[in-house]
């Protein structure tokens, strides 16, 4: 029996073209908390395909999703994305693999997963370097980070030191 998803006040739901299922558990596996919460399927006379999955519920990192299938009428954009904030190389790396696999990398951390949602994989050492220090060593740090794809902390944070 599945455990309805106690969501939060506010949540992220996230359109695919049937896909939903196979992108959380996609997901949930780069998060060592991460879990489905539950799966519903679309009823009889309903929009979809009767007994095909309708809504995922799953979080990662304390953050509640659910994936919606509902055709491919709408597809995601660079409009929005998801922030993970990473706090060594070792997740970065991880985290931006796992993540683009069978997708895109992009400039400064952000990449789009296969199913076209993008993703801001983010050092918390970037966030404390661009928001401290002298107007100087903030704007070579963000030179620096708009050269990179994947972020690289050691060579911002040389960036920054310089």
């Amino acid at each position: 029996m599945a455990r309805i998803q106690k969501l939060p006040k506010i949540s992220l739901m996230l359109w695919y073209d049937g896909a939903a299922e196979e992108a959380a558990r996609h997901y949930v596996k780069a998060f060592k908390d991460g879990e489905i919460t539950d799966i519903a399927h679309y009823p009889q006379d309903s929009m979809g395909l009767a007994g095909s999955v309708m809504t995922v519920g799953f979080n990662i990192a304390g953050a509640g999703f659910t994936g919606l299938n509902a055709g491919p009428m709408f597809k995601p954009t660079e409009a929005t994305s998801i922030v993970i904030l990473c706090d060594d190389q070792e997740e970065i790396d991880f985290l931006w693999d796992h993540m683009a696999e069978g997708g895109s990398h992009s400039r400064c951390g952000w990449l789009k997963d296969r199913w076209g949602f993008s993703w801001q994989i983010t050092p918390r050492r970037l966030m404390e370097i661009t928001t401290t220090g002298t107007p100087a060593q903030k704007a070579r740090a963000f030179a620096a980070m708009t050269q990179m794809d994947k972020f690289v902390v050691a060579d911002l944070e040389k960036a920054f030191a310089d």
